[in-house]
């Protein structure tokens, strides 16, 4: 019994040796910002406010009843007896027994790595760099957020306003949600930095010096407090909010701007629209049933649902040496130029089928679907030249179309923060061969291709602010 304690005890006191400096010391950091001190000092927010009550909920999240339809497929709660509802519950109980259990353990450590401690002391001695790096070198603030559900977020800021460039990007913040395994001290921040924008970095709960773990719902309650933060205490206008999301990132990115439909932006890199074929796809097939499940119950991570909903400029990343987000083959490396398998293109179909539903009609989606099999950038220009898209006639279609609902919705809600609200009938009565022109102009706006790898550092360059009309 002595030596496991003393084992114990050795462990514990190796374990506050290597994280001293990092974690520990930073749970003593007095907070900067809470949840609730925008609604304590009399402010007002646009997004579902919460009350005291529902705090430990967390924040609203966009789930299968939201969208009319109910994710186990019932029948609804006022057609059944309860004698059915008790059988019902008393069938499901060992599966979702056997979904809590997969969840809590194997599935959080595939779907979030990063939370895993080993791996965060594995990583230390590079975080400790990238952290001394973006206060030495960029004058970082850290601090410390506190969450609805109580979790601390641990946060970096980068100001330029005192120094936006020539190109003004200084005055624009850009706030980075990092992938599973990802940290703000090494993370997907360093593109948007590099190119002069002002930066809000942040890490998921469990990640660093965060707290919690990282299921959805924790991670969108971080989400709020951040978008908070960044509005009310660093006092950024939320049209020069930029979204920027990474992998699964895209996530939290998508609920932010779904929530707060006047955030400025939203740029997704290498991201997807589902979990659920991601998941499958390196799960072994006979647990089909229980995979599906689990991700519904607990790492729904619906991204395109969510980028549906936002109103706002959009833009997708793609990479095209991606074999984390594709489902091409299972578990095989990715051929060069092979990207269509890759989840990114369903995400841009999505979004334009929401947005455009008539230039989408089965010869503009078609058409689309094509440009997206061009595996590299060379071969997505020639397809492009071929079906010579005159983009000039494309903007004044465009411009034409909202200009006209403009003028019908003056002074209505309907017009929303970013003009009048999609779908947009533009494209009704053009011809075939027009609307293939006009599919693919709008695929090319929204989707641009970065000859990568999912985990190469995206450069200054690539990173670039949506189209919008």
């Amino acid at each position: 019994m002595c030596v496991i304690c003393f084992v114990k005890a050795l462990v514990h006191v190796f374990k506050i040796y290597l994280t001293a400096s990092y974690t520990y010391t930073f749970r003593g950091w007095p907070v900067a910002f809470r949840w609730d001190d925008v609604r304590a000092a009399g402010g007002s927010s646009s997004h579902r406010a919460l009350t005291c009550a529902a705090a430990a909920a967390g924040v609203w999240l966009l789930r299968d009843e939201a969208l009319g339809g109910d994710a186990l497929g019932r029948p609804p709660r006022g057609v059944r007896s309860q004698a059915q509802c008790l059988l019902q519950q008393l069938r499901e109980l060992p599966g979702q027994l056997a979904s809590y259990a997969l969840a809590h353990s194997l599935g959080r450590w595939l779907v979030y790595p990063g939370s895993v401690s080993l791996m965060t002391r594995a990583l230390l001695p590079l975080l400790q760099q990238g952290q001394e790096r973006l206060v030495e070198r960029y004058h970082g603030r850290r601090a410390k957020l506190v969450a609805c559900d109580g979790n601390e977020i641990d946060t970096m800021f980068m100001d330029r306003r005192q120094d936006p460039g020539s190109h003004g990007h200084g005055l624009r913040l850009v706030i980075c949600c990092e992938g599973n395994a990802g940290f703000y001290e090494m993370g997907c921040l360093s593109a948007p930095l590099e190119a002069g924008y002002s930066v809000l970095g942040w890490n998921h709960p469990g990640f660093g010096g965060s707290t919690g773990v990282p299921f959805p719902q924790h991670d969108a309650n971080a989400m709020d407090v951040v978008v908070q933060y960044a509005l009310h205490r660093l006092h950024f206008s939320p049209a020069h909010v930029v979204v920027y999301g990474w992998s699964v990132g895209g996530f939290t990115a998508t609920w932010a701007t779904m929530t707060y439909p006047g955030l400025g932006a939203l740029v997704l890199d290498a991201t997807f629209d589902d979990l659920v074929p991601l998941a499958l796809k390196v799960m072994p097939h006979s647990w089909k049933g229980l995979v599906v499940r689990t991700v519904r119950e607990h790492f729904n991570l619906n991204v395109a649902e969510q980028l549906c909903c936002y109103p706002g400029p959009v833009l997708l990343l793609r990479r095209t040496q991606d074999d984390v987000v594709s489902t091409s083959g299972r578990l095989r490396p990715l051929s060069p130029g092979g990207v269509e398998g890759n989840r990114g293109n369903e995400l841009l179909l999505r979004l334009l089928e929401h947005r455009y539903p008539a230039v989408m009609a089965p010869e503009g989606r078609a058409v689309v679907i094509r440009w997206l099999r061009a595996g590299s950038l060379a071969q997505e220009a020639a397809f492009y030249a071929r079906y010579r898209v005159d983009e000039e006639w494309c903007l004044a279609l465009l411009r034409s179309y909202r200009a006209r609902c403009e003028e019908e919705l003056e002074g209505e809600e309907a017009q929303g923060p970013h003009g009048p609200a999609f779908p947009w009938l533009v494209g009704q009565g053009l011809s075939s061969r027009r609307r293939r022109r006009l599919a693919l102009f709008l695929a090319r706006k929204h989707l641009k291709n970065v000859e990568a790898t999912h985990f190469s550092p995206l450069e200054p360059e690539e990173f670039q602010l949506p189209w919008g009309l």
